[in-house]
């Protein structure tokens, strides 16, 4: 069955980038991850995403390239949805993120039932699959 909805998360992470990824599996849902801004700037350019989660600081550097895919997104793929993530939050910069588009704001760490709503809420339903008990 071919996925309805696409989901790329971005974040320099790779913990963060697994337990999104198993956190969001759901039936008719592709996830896709990023660990590199050029990374999700490819994939943005090749695929259209439902909803795109990004981290705001994708290096160790106080480069904030998280809003340079939200700018990419909403440029390329004016439908899309984008939640931006943060671990150096402020009330300034949320709102800066805002006026750039960004569809929700999270501080880390990220509430991942808060996270799935508002995926539910911006038109991606989140029907999980059945754990299986082996």
């Amino acid at each position: 069955m071919k996925p309805s909805k696409r989901i790329l998360v971005v974040d320099d992470e790779k913990t963060i980038l697994l337990s999104l990824a198993y956190a969001l599996k759901a039936d008719g849902v592709d996830v896709i991850t990023c660990n590199k801004a050029e990374w999700a700037e490819k994939a943005l350019q090749n695929y259209y995403f439902d909803v795109v989660i990004t981290d705001l600081r994708l290096s160790k550097t106080e480069d904030n390239e998280g809003m340079k895919i939200l700018e990419m997104t909403k440029k390329k793929h004016p439908n899309s949805k984008v939640i931006v993530m943060t671990a150096y939050g402020s009330e300034e910069l949320q709102k800066k993120i805002r006026t750039l588009g960004a569809d929700r704001y999270f501080d880390k760490p990220v509430d991942l039932d808060l996270l799935i709503q508002a995926i539910e809420q911006l038109g991606v339903p989140m029907k999980r699959n059945a754990p299986t008990n082996r």
